[in-house]
């Protein structure tokens, strides 16, 4: 089963994966597919707030963020990580519960990354937003790092997400039954 999506002017067929007996999410990925990537990048800086710095989650949102980060003629952009990586100095961590992945998840900010955030505008993106997990995440780090969030924003809101008045985002992703059929 798939689902037809719209998004910044391109058509993609979504595989429907089910997460339950009862839902299914459409799975939504911008790996590897270059055109969807760089229209979605244009059509968020169209309605970007004002920002110095881009921060994401890895991995999904990375293709997006280096190419919002082109289009706009920034040289740097920050990632939140899966795991600490040897390179890394003065990681702190927030824990992240996305509906995408079993269980908890940490996220870890690399402490170089969050002394060029002090005091600065940022803005966090991801590809989709459903229960809010990632976000919270990110913005516990940002929080932590003395950043000032002007932003949150990703291709598609999924969900209960598309109600949200603190969220920036191009299209709706619905939430889908066993059947395959959009709920409301």
């Amino acid at each position: 089963m798939t689902y037809e999506m719209h998004v910044a002017g391109l058509t993609r067929q979504l595989p429907l994966c089910p997460i339950s007996d009862k839902l299914m999410i459409g799975a939504f990925v911008i790996f590897g597919d270059v055109e969807l990537t760089c229209a979605c990048a244009a059509g968020l800086l169209k309605i970007a707030p004002e920002f110095d710095y881009m921060v994401a989650p890895e991995a999904k949102a990375i293709p997006l963020v280096h190419e919002m980060a082109r289009q706009s003629g920034r040289n740097e952009y920050f990632l939140v990580r899966k795991a600490p990586k040897l390179y890394m100095d003065g990681v702190f961590e927030a824990v992240d519960r996305s509906i995408t992945t079993a269980g908890e998840q940490k996220l870890y900010m690399d402490g170089a990354d969050a002394r060029k955030m002090k005091g600065k505008r940022i803005l966090i993106l991801d590809d989709v937003i459903s229960t809010g997990g990632s976000l919270s995440a990110v913005e516990s780090l940002v929080d932590q790092a003395g950043g000032n969030v002007v932003g949150r924003m990703a291709i598609l809101a999924e969900g209960d997400a598309a109600r949200r008045d603190d969220i920036l985002f191009l299209e709706k992703l619905p939430l889908f039954d066993c059947e395959g059929k959009p709920l409301e």
